[in-house]
């Protein structure tokens, strides 16, 4: 039996950053070390409060979960509220059932601990990338010590979703991403907007989901309704595109995205702040720090998400999609 991927999620729950937690807690091919939770779609403390609202949901409060930064490093904080809901969850104001506790240190000084040395473990960053770049300062070997590093955020050639030009997660510190970039030591597995606008969840998938999987159906529902709202609103489509997963299913699978290594760098201010500079032509003659994600199979992401989050036979999910046409 091939054993388990280990990964460390970092993240800012939010609505896509919670599907991503049940994809990944509930995938048979990954094992999910520690959660760690910064500041960016809603406030740290909300985010982990809803961390602990997908652990309670899944049963797996053993998982240990580490609060991290409340503010970026240098710009002042604007949340991703007006798109998540003024509870991260789309105004659903989950009571938890049980008490929790994050653990006593600081998500920073963990992943600092935790990668004093080599390890086997990667990191798939899901929100802004504050609690990394900090992680960094306190360990600069962080970077050298994880196996993979995946971040979700950025854009080479889509246009931004919350500026002309720039992707929430590193407008919203983009004085960290930009360090992460410079300073990580590896290649930074950029899974943006390019590939994640593709993935739309639809009300036809939440027809077919629920039809399989009812109760898990209703807590997805229940959450996407605000974004769903969101979306219609600002982009006019019917559905949510949910970011998050895909980086998950990428990290689970890299066929499933397609790209290119370069060197990107990170604007830090002005009017194009949070823009990835991706130098696809090699203006800079610089290293490549990053590998660019810019086409995505969204029929094997569709295929492998629902066959996961709803215990469902591969088989049966990939037939049904191919006669439903929901890939």
């Amino acid at each position: 039996m091939t054993p388990k991927q280990k990964i460390i999620i970092d993240c800012d729950p939010g609505i896509d950053d919670s599907l991503a937690l049940i994809y990944a807690i509930k995938h048979p091919k990954l094992q999910v070390v520690a959660i760690t939770v910064t500041a960016g779609n809603s406030p740290v403390e909300l985010g982990v409060k809803n961390t602990f609202t997908v652990l309670e949901l899944l049963n797996r409060l053993d998982i240990p979960v580490y609060q991290g930064a409340s503010h970026p490093l240098s710009r002042e904080f604007v949340s991703a509220q007006d798109t998540h809901g003024m509870d991260g969850l789309g105004e659903n104001n989950f009571q938890l059932k049980s008490d929790y506790a994050v653990q006593e240190i600081s998500a920073q000084q963990f992943l600092a601990n935790y990668f004093e040395k080599k390890r086997q473990t990667s990191i798939i960053a899901l929100g802004p990338l504050t609690n990394i770049a900090q992680a960094l300062d306190l360990n600069p070997s962080l970077g050298k010590n994880c196996y993979r590093f995946i971040s979700m955020g950025g854009s080479y050639k889509s246009h931004g979703n919350c500026s002309p030009v720039a992707e929430y997660n590193y407008w919203c510190d983009p004085h960290a991403a930009q360090l992460v970039f410079d300073k990580l030591g590896k290649k930074v597995e950029m899974v943006g907007l390019d590939v994640t606008r593709s993935i739309v969840l639809k009300p036809n998938h939440l027809e077919y989901m629920r039809r399989i999987d009812e109760e898990m159906t209703d807590f997805i529902r229940k959450i996407t309704r605000f974004y769903f709202d969101f979306h219609w609103k600002y982009e006019h489509i019917i559905g949510c595109v949910i970011n998050d997963p895909l980086a998950v299913a990428y990290f689970v699978d890299s066929s499933i995205c397609t790209g290119f290594d370069s060197y990107t760098d990170v604007v830090t201010q002005g009017i194009a702040m949070g823009q990835t500079v991706v130098d696809h032509y090699d203006f800079y003659n610089k290293k490549a720090n990053s590998h660019i994600l810019t086409q995505v199979e969204t029929n094997l992401f569709w295929i492998d998400f629902l066959t996961v989050i709803l215990n469902a036979q591969k088989s049966l999910i990939s037939d049904d999609l191919n006669f439903l046409k929901l890939g």
